[in-house]
């Protein structure tokens, strides 16, 4: 459990999948469609959502996933192509569902641009089919805290731009919802690592990728401060509940994760596994601010640069005080993380 405890009620709503699915003679997964309206649709098969549907599907239940390119094929989950901006095509794409999970996301410097859009075309297609929405968000939404754990009943007070879009998009889901077009379940996680995550991240290639290469990994902010980072597979087994669980519905939770540490104490778990010290090389705010001017990313990360100045803290209470303790340690999360690191240097 992270941080405090904060009470938390689970709410109305939803509808619990049973488990299991019907096979042809072969042991291949029939039409998820035809499976009696127990389809679950994921839009986006990036990190998160490639393991969100790998994680239904070991469930036993019917996976659709949703994006503009066919992603790698996986046993047990069918693949639509659509561009989820297009409303129609959305809809058309989500056919059948009953859950719907949105875990799109947009290029990080056309973030305003073009992500509400997205959003909105999943929000079309799960009231379109009446299929219980449920949404992954970051942490954007609530801006600087002052250091204080982050729940669920905090305001949505972003100052930047890119949490102001973040708020704006929570505000469109919650409308929709309480105009009773649409059922939501809202799925809250923090900066992620794990398997595949390279870039997007500050847990990625400049940390894992230098510490096993013997550089210093590469770090904006102060790494001596508590923060929050959410593990990939945790993230899945969360929206999955929260897509499961009648409980979840109408609600907003923080999903679980290993326990919040200091970076720099992450970072001396990753050096006790990979056998000797990492540094950090730290870029200064200033120095990120400068950058910018030349480059919208380092621009963008400039903006955001708050939640490694103060304590960045997410309270998972609620989400275990319904659903049970959950989250992997964090020593376990590092060694798959490293593991699957090493696999992609080893590789031709």
């Amino acid at each position: 459990m992270n941080s405090t405890p904060t009470t938390g009620a689970g709410g109305p709503g939803g509808t619990t999948p049973r488990p299991g699915s019907r096979r042809s003679p072969e042991g291949q997964r029939q039409d998820p469609a035809a499976d009696e309206g127990r389809l679950h649709v994921v839009f986006g098969t990036g990190q998160v959502g490639s393991a969100l549907a790998a994680h239904l599907a070991g469930l036993g239940i019917p996976v659709r996933a949703v994006s503009r390119y066919r992603p790698a094929a996986r046993p047990g989950i069918d693949w639509r192509a659509a561009d989820a901006s297009d409303p129609e095509a959305a809809a058309d794409a989500a056919k059948g569902a009953s859950v719907i999970y949105q875990c799109l996301n947009a290029p990080y410097t056309q973030w305003p641009e073009r992500f509400p859009p997205l959003q909105r075309g999943v929000l079309a297609a799960a009231e379109r089919t009446g299929a219980l929405l449920v949404s992954l968000e970051n942490l954007y939404g609530y801006g600087p805290t002052g250091g204080r754990p982050m729940t669920e009943d905090l305001p949505l007070a972003a100052t930047t731009a890119k949490g102001r879009t973040r708020a704006a998009m929570t505000a469109e889901l919650l409308a929709a919802a309480d105009a009773g077009r649409v059922r939501i379940a809202i799925g809250r996680a923090s900066d992620f690592f794990g398997t595949g995550v390279t870039q997007g991240s500050t847990l990625g290639e400049r940390v894992f990728g230098n510490a096993l290469a013997g550089r210093r990994a590469d770090f904006i902010g102060n790494p001596g401060l508590p923060h929050t980072y959410s593990y990939v597979p945790d993230i899945a087994a969360g929206l999955a509940t929260l897509g499961t669980d009648a409980r979840a519905a109408g609600q907003v939770w923080h999903l679980p994760g290993p326990p919040t540490v200091t970076t720099r104490a992450l970072l001396d778990l990753v050096a006790d596994q990979v056998g000797h010290h990492v540094g950090v090389r730290s870029v200064p705010k200033l120095a990120v601010r400068a950058l910018g001017l030349a480059s919208p990313m380092m621009r963008g990360l400039a903006e955001m640069s708050y939640q490694f100045d103060e304590p960045f803290v997410l309270d998972t209470s609620k989400y275990e005080s319904v659903f049970g303790a959950a989250g992997t340690p964090l020593a376990d999360a590092i060694a798959a993380t490293l593991a699957w690191y090493r696999t992609r240097r080893s590789a031709p």
